[in-house]
């Protein structure tokens, strides 16, 4: 192409290499490539060095072509099996993603989010995994019997779950909060302010959440539980309100509530209010998860605080460690009770 007289030139500028970044970090390529590779059998010094070039340089590896030398995507889902909205819905999925997004980032991975909430997503998730389009999931609020878990078990692709999947109790590594402990503390909080009369909102039966609060629930009251106190939700905040029109017609003596989560407790809270009860002087409510509104709720909410960026981390670190081919063990965190005007 004949280059027109007077119009200005543009440098091209050479796309950075791997000879480049060690030429920056003082390191050979061998070290490079194993940074780039994940970083087995460099030392920290060498592998900063290396990731401070990269930065420098611009460099950008060619992910396809390791992906065929390695078999590996350097990518991982984050898979939802619930309807699309609750995504936005639900602020706990968006702590966990966020969570997640962050720990692989840092690690130079993607994240890939899926959904599969109904059989024709499930099916397409079974697909897209199984073409190792990813080399791993985030497996996030699992129900027992969801054929998808048994099909991601039977692929082989490491998987981490977020809470025990029911009914595959120590078949793939989990994160979760003791589910039955924090359930025994928000009920402990209630008898130790004097309630005697205490219904709970319980979430699925079908999830490790629903199952195992109840549980601790059930364990603290002991001789004075009463199951006919317990009505469960799907931790909306509809649900919520409508489980506690349930339990005041049923019990209208009660004078506490333990919610399995912040959005149920917020409904049972409006409940109550166009029962014209009063939160907490005639009801005390204590809610689950503290994901980001109790704290700006009224009145401001007690609840069981879920570390919701420690599971994240945990599950990335899990995954990442199964993907290569170490044991991976499940880890349990403790949820806190943090005390505020509802209860």
């Amino acid at each position: 192409m004949e280059q027109i007289e007077g119009a200005p030139t543009r440098a091209v500028r050479r796309k950075p290499t791997i000879r480049d970044v060690a030429a920056e970090a003082g390191v050979s390529r061998g070290t490079v490539s194993r940074v780039i590779n994940g970083g087995h059998w460099v030392s920290p010094e060498a592998r900063a060095k290396v990731e401070q070039a990269i930065e420098a340089t611009g460099y950008y590896a060619n992910t396809h072509a390791r992906s065929l030398a390695t078999g590996r995507s350097d990518s991982v889902a984050f898979l939802l099996t619930e309807p699309q909205h609750l995504l936005f819905a639900d602020p706990t999925f968006a702590l966990l993603l966020r969570g997640a997004a962050e720990a692989l980032a840092a690690r130079r991975k993607t994240l890939v989010l899926l959904v599969a909430g109904t059989a024709e997503e499930r099916e397409n998730v079974a697909h897209f995994v199984g073409a190792g389009h990813v080399d791993g999931v985030l497996l996030i609020s699992s129900h027992e019997q969801d054929p998808l878990l048994d099909t991601l078990i039977a692929t082989g692709i490491p998987t981490v779950s977020c809470g025990i999947p029911l009914g595959h109790q120590g078949e793939i590594p989990t994160v979760s909060v003791d589910e039955v402990d924090s359930a025994r503390a928000a009920t402990r909080h209630l008898l130790d302010t004097g309630r005697s009369r205490i219904a709970m909102i319980a979430g699925p039966e079908d999830t490790p959440g629903g199952r195992f609060r109840v549980d601790g629930f059930r364990e603290v009251l002991g001789d004075a539980f009463d199951a006919s106190l317990v009505e469960r939700g799907d931790y909306s905040s509809e649900s919520g309100s409508q489980a506690m029109e349930v339990l005041l017609e049923r019990a209208p003596a009660i004078d506490a509530v333990f919610a399995a989560s912040d959005r149920m407790a917020a409904g049972a809270i409006a409940t109550l209010r166009r029962a014209g009860r009063s939160v907490p002087q005639d009801v005390a409510v204590v809610g689950f998860d503290d994901s980001g509104f109790a704290e700006s709720f009224e009145p401001p909410l007690t609840t069981m605080h879920q570390p919701f960026d420690e599971i994240s981390a945990h599950m990335v670190r899990l995954l990442l460690e199964a993907i290569a081919g170490r044991p991976a063990e499940s880890v349990t965190l403790p949820a806190t009770l943090v005390r505020r005007a509802s209860a």
